[in-house]
């Protein structure tokens, strides 16, 4: 009689769970993060001054190359992809550095320069990878809580309602839909059992559209208007234009990206229990520039991971990559489709605030509980933790401090995650590795020469 082989567990990541979960989960994932997608696209229309068709078809195509990027990191492909749920959104650390291409040189110029800053990408990124090691614990933890808590501003102001120029901004009306979303997710999330707690974001942001709609808030003529069917073709506003400025200025862009990117996986490691060494940075950094390049070519943006679907998988604790990659195809099939993309993106934005509130927190929550493994009795952890958080939240609670500082200071600056990473990186050089090199070696440069060690972060 022969003994049955064993087979081995399936890692949590791996796991494909049944079809019509995945499409649930998968469609959670793109709500949590439309607001993300078509954000960068309509600020840069604004201040470039495009059409509405124009708008439409960049939008459009903003869906598309979100869901292709997705894919490619989630599922990949020999050399490309970390193969982890990582949803992959336009970067508004961009925003401001294509606003001025854009003025100078057109939409050619800016899509010449994302192409080429996405070829450079790909060629650096095994290069970058091996800086993972300037990322112990105390770094780590600190960039994770970072990411939340720059993000919580960005709630709060779906919560009022976006603009908090506009008249209507705090109105009782805005803060009720954002509580009762928020109540209705926690309710959901104490009361119910299995697959109905594990969506109740989802769950929420359905019950909040349709309480706005009752009230009059909520509006769905865009749907009637857009098309049923519609794609927006690769060069759509003209072949690009390649000019040095440009394309050094995208390049310094994609340099915070990856910084940024490189923290998300590192997040995503830790929630997941899934290591994350330098191949696995590499592979999501070529996954960034592969998709970044084709971003140019089907007339859209720069390309990094997207922290709101990080809290989302800490929060309700599916970590399957493959419920991720649904949720690139359903992406993909809304850049077919512009009355589903329109019906995406009529659930109001307060809506989104009270949703945007637990999961933010939460991504902030897994950076607090990565720290608890650090030594905080040692002066130098405490200081670094203390003035990188600090530094991250700065342009959050002062978006005007830095603005008559040059251009290229004021991109590093400007964005808390990115800030913050660089203070806890540098911090963590000063203090813990200048003058201390045998004591780090053993937790950093050893580890990294023992890659999957790396992405316990133990």
């Amino acid at each position: 009689m022969t003994r049955a082989v064993p087979v081995p567990p399936v890692h949590p990541v791996d796991e494909v769970p049944p079809a019509g979960r995945m499409v649930a989960f998968g469609l959670q994932h793109v709500l949590s993060m439309y607001a993300g997608i078509i954000a960068v696209p309509l600020v840069l229309a604004s201040a470039l001054g495009l059409n509405p068709d124009q708008i439409v078809r960049i939008v459009n195509a903003s869906f598309f190359m979100c869901g292709v990027a997705t894919l490619i990191q989630t599922l990949g492909f020999p050399g490309f992809g970390a193969r982890l749920p990582i949803v992959q959104g336009t970067t508004f650390a961009a925003l401001a550095s294509m606003i001025a291409i854009g003025k100078d040189y057109g939409l050619p110029g800016i899509y010449g320069a994302v192409i080429a800053a996405g070829l450079f990408t790909v060629l650096l990124a095994p290069y970058f990878s091996r800086l993972l090691r300037f990322f112990p614990p105390v770094v780590a933890g600190t960039v994770i809580t970072i990411i939340g808590v720059a993000l919580l501003p960005v709630a709060i102001r779906w919560a009022g309602g976006g603009n908090p120029a506009a008249e209507t901004f705090g109105a009782p009306a805005n803060l009720g839909l954002a509580a009762l979303t928020l109540v209705f997710v926690l309710l959901v999330t104490r009361f119910a059992r299995g697959f109905w707690s594990r969506v109740a974001v989802l769950l929420g942001l359905v019950f909040g559209t349709v309480v706005a709609a009752i009230l009059g808030k909520a509006s769905f003529a865009t749907v009637g208007t857009a098309a049923a069917i519609g794609f927006t073709p690769p060069f759509f506003f003209g072949l690009p234009t390649f000019a040095l400025v440009p394309i050094l200025s995208m390049i310094l862009v994609m340099l915070v990206v990856m910084v940024e990117t490189t923290a998300d996986l590192l997040a995503i490691g830790e929630i997941t229990d899934r290591p994350v060494d330098a191949r696995v940075v590499a592979d999501g950094l070529r996954a960034d520039g592969l998709s970044t390049a084709l971003g140019g070519v089907f007339n859209v943006f720069p390309f990094t991971a997207f922290a709101q679907n990080v809290g989302l998988v800490r929060f309700t604790g599916i970590k399957s990559r493959f419920v991720v990659a649904t949720a690139g195809v359903i992406l993909l099939l809304l850049g077919f489709f512009p009355k589903l993309g329109a019906l995406v993106a009529s659930i109001p934005l307060p809506v989104l605030g009270g949703a945007g509130l637990v999961l933010f927190g939460t991504v902030a929550a897994a950076g607090i509980q990565t720290l608890s493994r650090v030594n905080m009795v040692d002066t130098r952890n405490l200081t670094i933790v203390a003035v990188s958080i600090a530094m991250g939240v700065i342009p959050s609670t002062v978006p005007t401090l830095y603005e008559k500082l040059p251009d290229w200071a004021g991109l590093f600056l400007e964005s808390g995650i990115t800030a913050g990473a660089l203070s806890a990186i540098l911090l963590n050089i000063l203090f813990n590795i200048v003058g201390h090199p045998r004591a780090q070696l053993s937790s950093t440069a050893d580890a990294a020469a023992h890659a999957p060690e790396l992405g316990d972060l133990h």
